[in-house]
């Protein structure tokens, strides 16, 4: 009778690993900003060197609850967009209580090269490419810098040979002794009637100018000699 009990003892023995081998546990916890304290949802977690695959995500309180992992020593890899990627190494999962981890993340902060903005445009060269006779490019910075100037692009071109204005009290440009109404301005590409608050009915200039100089790259002034597509001006154009 004692014989007959050593084959099933060593069945037992031998199934005894396998048995102790199937056993999992969960691995829950919630991931935090380090820095806030707020849950971070969509936060990977995996199971590292696991085969098949093991892992899972926060919800949007931050918690995650990973089933399957089995008992032992185990590693896990955590990580989130714009934050470090975190490994935590040794922790003891047993078959007799579930593993909680609380998880704090730090931002990434990267460090990006300095670059340079420069500015290429030349005073000797209009903006228009076609205008090559009598054209006169200035900027902001002499809109500002000329005597009598007040802000004013229309004030600034009486400064200019054969330029003349009407009288301190308006901004009408005089080219060559043609009237102010032969003027024609064009910003960013379109024609306009006028450019002046208050301007006085059948001319170009008024007391006030309506046009922003800070937000004026450069202008163009032509006395003469003017592109095609600038058909309809007698006197001058300001582009």
């Amino acid at each position: 009778m004692q014989r007959s009990f050593e084959p099933i003892l060593a069945l037992l023995l031998a199934l005894l690993p396998f048995g102790l081998l199937a056993q999992t546990q969960v691995v829950k916890g919630t991931v935090k900003d380090a820095d806030s304290g707020l849950p971070l949802p969509g936060v990977n977690i995996v199971l590292t060197g696991s085969d098949p695959f093991l892992g899972t995500t926060t919800d949007l309180d931050g918690l995650f609850r990973l089933e399957g992992v089995p008992v032992g020593r185990q590693q896990f890899a955590v990580s989130f967009i714009g934050y470090e990627p975190l490994t935590i190494p040794n922790v003891l999962v047993t078959a007799g209580k579930e593993v909680v981890l609380d998880i704090a993340l730090e931002s990434s902060v990267e460090q990006l090269k300095e670059f340079e903005v420069t500015n290429t445009t030349s005073k000797d060269r209009p903006n228009n490419e076609l205008a090559k006779v009598s054209a006169r490019t200035f900027s902001l910075e002499e809109v500002t810098r000329y005597s009598g100037g007040r802000n004013d692009v229309a004030r600034l071109a009486t400064n200019f040979a054969g330029v003349s204005g009407a009288n301190d009290s308006r901004n009408d440009i005089v080219v060559r002794g043609n009237s102010p109404t032969g003027l024609l301005w064009r910003v960013e590409g379109l024609p306009i009637g006028t450019t002046n608050h208050f301007s006085t009915l059948g001319t170009t200039g008024g007391p006030v100018s309506a046009l922003n100089t800070n937000l004026l790259r450069s202008s163009d002034f032509l006395t003469g000699a003017f592109p095609a597509e600038y058909g309809n001006a007698n006197a001058a154009v300001f582009d």
